[in-house]
């Protein structure tokens, strides 16, 4: 995680952050519940990370037309050009990781962070930072 914190801090964001953004920038606006699951985080620190993330606008929140109880997220237009300017170094930090273990350790590395993720009662997956 060295080299990838590393990056992070040039731009400015936590791990934590980023992994929000991405998620946002994988699969769209979606409620904070979603975000959590995909992101492995808790609830209550996601709170915290869209509180920094809208003031930065880097994110924006608005109520769900169809129920006004639901938030909506999705990703702001500079918090798509932070992903789009970094993904291609995170991508490749992440398959020197691969080249590194080799295609069948990486996968079993996953598949291990997957059930562990499970066995803790979080609902989430591992996913390529």
């Amino acid at each position: 995680m060295g080299p990838i914190r590393a990056m992070l801090a040039d731009v400015g964001i936590t791990e934590q952050q980023w992994r929000v953004l991405r998620v946002l920038d994988e699969g769209g606006a979606m409620e904070p519940t979603r975000i959590a699951e995909e992101a492995c985080l808790l609830l209550p620190s996601l709170t915290r990370i869209l509180q920094k993330l809208e003031e930065r606008g880097l994110i924006a929140r608005h109520r769900d037309p169809g129920d006004k109880r639901k938030q909506i997220v999705e990703i702001a237009p500079t918090g798509a050009e932070v992903i789009a300017r970094n993904l291609g170094t995170s991508v490749a930090l992440n398959d020197a990781v691969r080249d590194r273990l080799g295609a069948e350790r990486y996968e079993t590395l996953l598949d291990l962070l997957n059930e562990l993720a499970s066995k803790d009662g979080v609902a989430a997956r591992a996913q390529d930072v």
